[in-house]
């Protein structure tokens, strides 16, 4: 029995050494998390970008963190940031424990959280396109949970606890599977179409009307109807007034209650002009250049569900495009 309890205090020994050490020496998640993300990124901006921290914040994070270890961890060169030898050996070893350490959540998810399917995309592909044909989805797996992530942000899949993620790109930095290209015209609602004092028979009569338009931090509020401008071989587009506002949605439900023309987002508008709650005046849709692009999460690969929704998103947009009168185009 003496043997026996001499042994487990020579186990417990390092363990309560390492609990009695000062705090300032133990080393904290937190810290580390930080750190891992600035050699990722050789830039204490980036990091502080993904981590939503300051760049001042993740530097006196690394700073911390240094002075536990007792050793610097970047060598701070002009303009850019260098691995040190000690950090290059605690960022094999932290990124592998991080490593393990999804992989074991992963795990823990399969076998007691509830089946569920996270994916993000625009606010204008969730409310125009994804949510009016959910319901076909669901129907078919009423086990699922789906969550949406409806950002204009670009969110790192592989940290933020999503499966799959639907982005507008231009066509030439798309990757994954191709939904659909992106078109657009201007839109109106059918009384406005009608209205005898303000005619919309040419380009030339929108100068009697009113731009609807999203705020894009200082970009032209014609910014969106650049391409539809070229292909009409017009300059500009002047009209009598602008409403800006802060989502799209917002825009085309403006348009929709009659109180400017938008530029819509085909086939994001497709069911709408199917139901006659916008019209376009001039038949003439322009390729804008960008599409919607498929991104499947590392960690979804393993889960069925997941994909079951990406095979469902290709096949209703395929769908989709075929009742437009052409097929989809995929990489």
């Amino acid at each position: 029995m003496a043997r026996m309890q001499q042994a487990n205090a020579k186990a417990a020994a390092p363990a309560a050494a390492d609990a009695r050490l000062p705090r300032s020496r133990q080393l904290r998640l937190d810290l580390l998390h930080t750190f891992e993300a600035a050699a990722r990124h050789l830039s204490f901006t980036s990091a502080g970008a993904e981590l939503a921290l300051s760049q001042p914040a993740v530097s006196r994070q690394i700073q911390q963190l240094e002075a536990s270890l007792g050793a610097p961890l970047f060598q701070r060169q002009h303009r850019s940031l260098v691995l040190t030898e000690a950090g290059r050996v605690m960022h094999r070893a932290v990124d592998d424990s991080l490593e393990r350490l999804r992989d074991a959540a992963a795990r823990v998810r399969s076998t007691t959280a509830a089946r569920q399917v996270a994916i993000t995309c625009t606010p204008g592909f969730a409310s125009f396109w994804l949510i009016p044909r959910l319901p076909r989805f669901t129907a078919a797996h009423s086990q699922v949970d789906v969550r949406i992530s409806a950002t204009l942000a670009l969110v790192d899949l592989d940290r933020a606890d999503l499966d799959l993620a639907v982005r507008l790109v231009p066509i030439a930095q798309g990757r994954g599977p191709r939904l659909f290209e992106e078109a657009v015209q201007p839109m109106c609602a059918p009384a406005l179409l009608r209205d005898p004092a303000r005619p919309l028979a040419a380009p030339a009569d929108l100068a009697r009307h009113t731009l609807l338009t999203v705020d894009m931090h200082g970009a032209p509020s014609t910014v969106d109807w650049e391409p539809w401008l070229r292909l009409m071989g017009l300059d500009d587009v002047r009209m009598a007034q602008t409403m800006r506002f802060t989502q799209y949605a917002e825009a085309v439900a403006a348009a929709v209650a009659g109180q400017g023309v938008v530029i819509g987002r085909l086939p994001l508008l497709a069911d709408l002009v199917r139901a006659r709650k916008l019209v376009a005046p001039f038949r003439s849709p322009a390729a804008s250049q960008r599409g919607y692009f498929l991104t499947l999460a590392p960690q979804a690969h393993s889960n069925p569900d997941a994909q079951a929704f990406m095979r469902w998103l290709q096949a209703e947009a395929e769908q989709a495009v075929g009742a437009a009168g052409a097929s989809p185009r995929r990489r």
